[in-house]
């Protein structure tokens, strides 16, 4: 399967943090897949090649909200876990029974209720708004 999404992932990181990429920013991606099939369980091409663009890159994996490490991932309520709050209040994830799909739609979960809310876009378009709202919500002020 070629890469879909891994070059925009990887252009974050001039764009936010004003440094080029890195091969460090990311997770190697056979130690990706080893993790992953560890885990026994199906990761959309669209969050595996996050991953594998900017795993390693704290700035983006914790800018505000904290996306999770490939080990951490986990399937709950029938949704792929893969990102929470400081607050622990809300869960981001992906229905699992769409992990097939390359870029699926992302729900948040409400801990406290346990109530899942389409946040109406797919992974990519969720990681590219929310990461634009915590970088440029200053230039907003």
């Amino acid at each position: 399967m070629s890469d879909i999404f891994v070059e925009k992932f990887r252009g974050l990181v001039p764009l936010y943090l004003e440094e080029p990429w890195q091969e460090a920013d990311g997770i190697d991606r056979d130690d990706l897949a080893a993790i992953i099939d560890e885990l026994g369980i199906t990761v959309p091409q669209a969050l595996r090649e996050f991953l594998h663009a900017l795993g390693n890159c704290e700035e983006i994996m914790e800018a505000y909200y904290y996306f999770w490490d490939p080990e951490e991932l986990e399937i709950e309520d029938g949704y792929l876990l893969f990102l929470e709050d400081e607050d622990e209040a809300y869960t981001w994830g992906m229905r699992a029974d769409q992990a097939d799909v390359p870029d699926p739609i992302v729900w948040r979960r409400n801990n406290a209720t346990g109530a899942w809310i389409n946040e109406e876009g797919t992974f990519s378009e969720f990681v590219f708004d929310m990461l634009d709202w915590v970088f440029n919500d200053d230039e907003d002020d």
